[in-house]
């Protein structure tokens, strides 16, 4: 999915938000990437109202936005595929689908995504719970997507679940507080074009951004659903 996308890496001096707790691998730590998925909640709605699919409470519960950068969400933070599972004979494609649950390792229980809230609870402390649930609207209630998240893609690495939430969290205001975010909110509700798309990505991160972020549009004319960006693993914790 990701051969041909280049790592965003650190150009910034200093983050504008406090610095989480670092985020490291205790297991299966050789891998080179992480890929951050953001959702744009409204397409995400929207699509999943025009596949007929069962819509989230916070689909049902979503009201309009002030600040259109609210409607950057985050739906997970992978890992790539660590070289010590790679070497075992899994590829790409089989790591993605099952994450920690791959077989013959890391071999956890499978988190399904029908039964999200069948998964263990992170055990998140009360501060970063409260700030993960302004971010990422499936938290908590009866979505218990972060039960899902950390389940397929945290806890065979043994992240400290509030580092993990908590590095979502950063970046996630990071991406809102750019240029790049303040192009989202100007152009919310018009047609826009990949050029001037791309533009607003080089503006912020340079060039390379433009080749590590994945779109996915739903729709004719199309909307955008969701955005899959390669960070370097290296430069996690670091800003943006």
């Amino acid at each position: 999915m990701w051969r041909n996308a280049l790592v965003l890496t650190t150009t910034l001096a200093a983050s504008l938000f406090a610095r989480a707790d670092l985020l490291q691998p205790n297991r299966y730590g050789d891998f080179d990437t992480y890929v951050l998925a953001l959702s744009w909640q409204t397409g995400f709605c929207q699509n999943m109202h025009e596949r007929h699919r069962e819509e989230p409470v916070e689909c049902k519960l979503q009201h309009e936005q002030t600040d259109k950068r609210a409607f950057l969400t985050v739906h997970g933070l992978w890992p790539g595929l660590p070289k010590s599972v790679s070497s075992r004979g899994v590829d790409n494609k089989r790591w993605m689908r099952y994450g920690c649950a791959t077989r013959p390792v890391p071999n956890m229980a499978e988190a399904r995504s029908s039964q999200k809230c069948s998964a263990p609870a992170p055990g998140l402390n009360a501060d970063i719970a409260a700030k993960l649930s302004g971010v990422m609207p499936g938290a908590g209630g009866q979505s218990c997507l972060e039960r899902y998240e950390f389940a397929k893609h945290g806890a065979c690495f043994g992240f400290d679940p509030n580092a993990y939430f908590g590095t979502m969290v950063r970046l996630n205001n990071e991406f809102k507080q750019s240029p790049f975010g303040a192009f989202l909110a100007e152009n919310y509700g018009r047609v826009v074009t990949r050029k001037a798309f791309n533009k607003a990505l080089d503006k912020s991160w340079g060039s390379d951004a433009v080749k590590a972020v994945k779109l996915t549009c739903n729709g004719n004319p199309a909307y955008l659903t969701e955005m899959q960006i390669t960070l370097a693993a290296a430069n996690i914790n670091g800003p943006l």
